[in-house]
């Protein structure tokens, strides 16, 4: 895909809306016309695709969809923004709404294959980010925006030091990439971070190690509960230490490890052995599938 137009400064826009930045939003407008390009274009689209944009803003990365010929239905909270988008483009599909409200299986009907592009504000990346994830049957790939920081977690790998929840509960869920890291000069107000973009390519069917989803995350962040103690300590904050011991020896993981050692397969495996024992914890919620939580992923000792 070659480059689209020129980006307009967010300023210039901005005046002409008579608007500014509203901090509530987390409103930072690229203005790098490189990372526009680089960030469609890593979505690799095509014309039979559809693409949900989530906080289109001032329209840079709208614009440059809009030349992919791709199909574009844009989700933006901002009143202001949203009449902006629809004076400069009549026909953009539109909804005006909070992304972590809406029917994600209303707006996005089947089939799915739906890929996600969006600059999204920091204070929601999170929770949005896992949001999607719980639909893989409506999304295949993601290209989405975030504090460098958040970005290192999701990535982390086993023992690195950024590894926790967050990571267990993406990573099982879907492949992540570097796509490219920007630098607060590439936003307009510049934020007082770098920022990184991610590729996600969904998993159609997520492999939890025979357990239901949220009950794969409720122990994953569990094991994260006290980050620097061992699995023991901290599963056994949760249940019966001699069951965290049980479950462990049945998932031939040395109890005494600590939770960010584990890769994908082991923690496969320890989630199926402390669901087996556990004889607690009430089963009611357990049981039913839903979005993983992104304040309690987020509550885990920090590393």
């Amino acid at each position: 895909m070659g480059r689209g137009h020129p980006v307009i400064h967010p300023s210039v826009r901005l005046r002409e809306l008579e608007q500014r930045a509203r901090r509530r939003f987390g409103q930072n407008f690229l203005v790098s016309e490189e990372a526009v390009d680089r960030i469609v274009r890593a979505a690799s689209l095509q014309r039979t695709d559809r693409v949900l944009e989530i906080g289109p803003g001032l329209g840079v990365l709208t614009e440059q969809i809009r030349g992919s010929g791709a199909a574009l239905r844009c989700v933006e909270l901002d009143r202001d923004l949203a009449a902006g988008l629809r004076q400069q483009w009549p026909d953009l599909d539109l909804v005006e709404g909070d992304a972590m409200r809406v029917d994600l299986p209303e707006i996005c009907p089947p089939p799915g294959g739906w890929k996600v592009i969006a600059n999204l504000p920091y204070n929601v990346a999170t929770p949005l980010l896992l949001r999607f994830l719980a639909h893989p049957g409506i999304f295949s790939t993601m290209v989405l925006m975030f504090q460098r920081e958040v970005g290192e977690r999701i990535q982390a790998g086993p023992s690195h030091p950024s590894r926790g929840s967050l990571s267990v509960q993406v990573q099982v869920r879907a492949r992540v990439r570097h796509v490219l890291t920007l630098p607060p000069g590439a936003f307009h107000p510049a934020p007082k971070v770098h920022s990184v973009v991610l590729g996600f390519e969904l998993l159609p069917e997520p492999d939890f190690g025979g357990v239901a989803a949220r009950v794969f995350d409720r122990i994953v962040r569990l094991g994260f509960h006290h980050r620097r103690k061992t699995l023991l300590n901290s599963l056994g904050s949760g249940m019966m230490r001699v069951d965290a011991q049980a479950a462990c020896d049945a998932a031939g993981v040395d109890a005494r490890r600590r939770a960010e050692t584990l890769d994908l397969p082991e923690w496969r495996r320890l989630v199926a052995a402390v669901d087996a024992v556990r004889t607690t914890e009430a089963s009611g919620d357990d049981a039913s599938e839903g979005e993983p939580d992104a304040a309690e992923t987020d509550a885990e000792d920090e590393p």
